[in-house]
């Protein structure tokens, strides 16, 4: 009966975000005499859709399993930076530098998991030493420059469409589809869950909570380094400033869109409706020039307002 009213309450987040993202779009085309239907804007809307899609589904990740990445901004800028770097200095191939990236990532979220583990400190605390380490090492590793004239295969492909379509957003949804896949079809992704869940209940069913910590932070690093990856394809240049600006939409997308603090639900579908309806906010901020300062208050309202409401529906099915 539990699991029955979160999957209610999980869908009903996703019905009305979805509501939501329609409505504000339909109020952006309304005040904007119709510019944001243009062409050019919509692609634009949904390419840099991409990256706080992925950025969103790698928080959504560790959540999962009642735990937080405040590291998950840098290493998508310092991912990006590893795989400009190869291409520009090195030399490597696109795909080889590439891989390389999301390889990085991933052994970031590995280290980041089994130092949870080992020493049992919260990923929180983990993360915010990860965080600041990576960042360290974006500005004394590379200094401030800025790598360019990487791959023209690489780039023209972020910037093209299919159907009209950017293939980045494309390859974003398709990222999501393998998350969710991951967490409705596969025992490990339903242990991880399980592990965020109830601990103790999933210990005694045979699941090793240690497993899932280290995977859940392992999958948020991969995660992080596709971002990366799509952070390169779409610039075409990258520097050391690369994922400043993400731990809040990290946090906003899966926040706002149902995950639960506490580990044991996520929702990717919920996932990407919030991080467009994150998007849109910054079009609307775009739009009509207001104080980006504003458009960070009121994502952190609404952020608190979720995490209240979440609390709150938490207490009323006890």
């Amino acid at each position: 009966m539990t699991a029955l009213r979160q999957k209610i309450s999980v869908r009903s987040t996703e019905f009305t975000l979805a509501v939501l993202a329609v409505a504000a779009f339909v109020v952006l085309a309304l005040t904007t005499r119709g510019s944001v239907l243009h062409a050019d804007t919509l692609t634009a809307i949904f390419q840099f859709l991409a990256v706080p899609m992925v950025i969103g589904l790698a928080q959504m990740v560790v959540l999962g399993v009642g735990q937080m990445n405040l590291s998950v901004g840098v290493v998508t800028g310092f991912c990006a930076m590893v795989t400009a770097w190869l291409m520009v200095d090195v030399g490597l191939p696109a795909w080889l530098a590439v891989i390389a990236g999301m390889v990085t990532g991933s052994a970031i979220g590995l280290a980041n998991g089994l130092i949870v583990v080992l020493t049992r400190i919260n990923g929180f605390i983990v993360t915010l030493a990860t965080m600041t380490i990576i960042d360290g090492l974006r500005y004394g590793v590379h200094g401030t420059a800025t790598y360019q004239g990487y791959s023209p295969g690489l780039v023209r492909l972020g910037q093209a469409s299919v159907l009209g379509v950017p293939t980045v957003f494309l390859f974003a949804v398709l990222v999501a589809i393998a998350v969710a896949v991951f967490f409705r079809r596969m025992a490990l992704g339903r242990q991880l869950l399980a592990s965020g869940g109830n601990p103790l209940a999933a210990r005694l069913s045979g699941v090793s909570n240690d497993r899932s910590l280290v995977l859940a932070h392992l999958l948020s690093g991969l995660l992080a380094g596709v971002a990366g990856v799509i952070v390169v394809a779409l610039s075409g240049s990258v520097n050391a400033t690369i994922g400043d600006d993400l731990l809040l939409p990290s946090f906003a997308a899966p926040i706002i869109g149902g995950v639960a603090l506490a580990g044991g639900v996520v929702s990717v579908v919920g996932t990407c409706l919030a991080a467009l309806i994150v998007r849109l906010v910054d079009v609307a901020q775009a739009q009509y020039s207001i104080n980006p300062d504003w458009v960070d208050l009121i994502v952190g309202a609404v952020v608190l307002g979720a995490v209240l409401i979440t609390q709150l529906r938490g207490r009323a099915a006890k």
